[in-house]
């Protein structure tokens, strides 16, 4: 795959010109980030092993599946038909520019808080990493941040690095980037889980502490009731409907392309999430004190892993994980430029320079907002991470439905839309919003003992199935072209 070719096409798809080898480090990359790092860290650290299961297990299943059933079916759409973006598809597919309209702020929106997670990992990790170091540079009253590196510094950073080779390359770059990045994290997580478990005493030593002191921990469901359990396993389903990976899948070079993916996809997972988790356990079986679920990784490798070229070395691995949030804040720039700018300007009226610069306007004016809510971060980014999740997840009926399902109709796929987005928004207020409004931690949102994924997903797959069956269905110009 060669450099940046210097056109709009390039730029947005890198020419449908990735391997498999590649296709399965960008992919692998862009979905495992702070969430998983970072997040299931912290995560783990509160609520046990059961984490693992929880999301790690159930998502290695899902992610394939998904993939076959829904990648590969939207790789060859968009190839045929040139699309570049999920707006695309979906207002040619209903017919409905109206459609397209109406998913592209919805899908924005679902985007922002996934790029804000890591920028919170990054930050807070960096923050615990480097506690102490810094006495007399970044003083602070309180003992666990004191001499570290302040959490706007570390994503200000990032946010450079990632504008510079974005800018550079577009998708292309991304894919890049993705690929390196997905090898250092790949080694880094096995390389501090074995540092860490070695300070410790070992495997069985490191486990001996959690079971002495934090014996619920080591359950296989955690502190987490079977409702709960059960109704996680719908969200990996969200990454039918990520427009990053979207993008991602439509770089492949062919459907052979996906083969690779398939099949190691979900070994990578538990190469990554494995020792994360343990790591998370082992920290509450040390009783560590740390001000946030989200430093407790940094801290970790701070405190257990002594070498500092190592150290150094696990940690570029775990910001490398964090950073590859970059295709993401591409697909955003690709989103606006080829659903809003050049549907306004007119079709063929921009030039190449004048789409790709379109694009970077609007990221970094993404950029922009993400720092700044970056740096009001929420107790936990694996929470945050779950409820956009659960907002993609939201829609992956309709994805399902405007690819095997001739009957769907365009009122279906608006009650669905506006129903996915009714739910969400209201069990998103009351467990993420109202809380912080009313200064309390939030907590496990439930809903008659199950996610609001559960929820979310069945408001929009009823309101799908039901109206699409009481109006008039698509054109028979419209079923050739997507059925023939």
């Amino acid at each position: 795959m060669r450099s940046f070719r210097g056109t709009s096409k390039d730029y947005f798809t890198a020419s449908h010109s990735v391997g498999p080898v590649l296709l399965l480090l960008s992919v692998f990359g862009t979905t495992m980030t702070a969430f998983a790092m970072v997040g299931s860290t912290g995560k783990s650290f509160e609520q046990g092993i059961g984490v693992y299961t929880l999301m790690a297990s159930s998502s290695g299943i899902v992610h394939s599946l998904v993939f076959f059933l829904v990648g590969i079916k939207l790789w060859a759409i968009g190839k045929r038909h040139g699309f570049v973006t999920q707006v695309q598809f979906f207002r040619d597919r209903f017919e409905s520019g109206a459609l397209g309209t109406l998913l592209f702020p919805i899908l924005v929106l679902l985007v922002i808080p996934y790029v804000v997670t890591g920028f919170i990992g990054a930050g807070t990790f960096v923050q615990g990493a480097t506690r102490g170091m810094f006495p007399v540079a970044f003083a602070t009253s309180v003992p666990a941040t004191n001499g570290a590196i302040p959490p706007w510094l570390t994503v200000l950073i990032v946010c450079f690095v990632v504008l510079f080779y974005i800018f550079q390359g577009g998708v292309r770059g991304a894919v890049w980037a993705n690929a390196f990045q997905t090898i250092l994290f790949l080694i880094a997580g096995v390389a501090a889980l074995w540092m860490i478990a070695r300070s410790l005493g070992g495997l069985d030593a490191a486990s001996a502490a959690v079971l002495a002191k934090r014996p619920e921990l080591l359950a296989r469901q955690g502190k987490i009731g079977h409702g709960e359990f059960l109704s996680y396993m719908l969200v990996p389903l969200s990454v039918g409907m990520f427009p990053h990976l979207f993008q991602n899948w439509l770089t492949a070079k062919s459907a052979k392309s996906f083969r690779v993916v398939l099949i190691f996809h979900p070994i990578f997972i538990l190469v990554v999430w494995m020792p994360c988790v343990l790591i998370g356990v082992w920290a509450a079986g040390q009783g560590l004190q740390a001000a946030s679920p989200n430093a407790v990784l940094g801290m970790m490798m701070t405190k257990y892993v002594s070498d500092p070229i190592v150290r150094g070395l696990v940690q570029a691995g775990t910001i490398a994980a964090i950073m590859s949030m970059d295709s993401q804040i591409m697909a955003l720039g690709t989103m606006f430029t080829e659903d809003v700018v050049v549907p306004l300007a007119g079709k063929g009226k921009l030039s190449d320079r004048a789409q790709v610069m379109w694009s970077r306007v609007f990221i970094l004016a993404i950029m922009a907002l993400a720092f700044w809510l970056a740096l009001y971060p929420p107790p936990n980014v694996f929470d945050l991470g779950v409820w956009c999740f659960s907002g993609f997840a939201g829609l992956f009926p309709l994805v399902v439905a405007a690819i095997y399902w001739k009957r769907v109709t365009t009122a279906g796929a608006f009650a669905s839309v506006l129903a996915m987005l009714i739910v969400w928004s209201v069990l998103f207020y009351r467990g993420l919003i109202q809380p912080a409004l009313e200064g309390k931690k939030p907590e496990e949102p439930l809903v008659l003992g199950l996610m609001p994924v559960a929820w979310v997903v069945l408001a929009a797959g009823v309101a799908l199935v039901g109206v699409s069956l009481a109006t008039r269905p698509p054109s028979e110009a419209t079923l050739k072209k997507y059925f023939a």
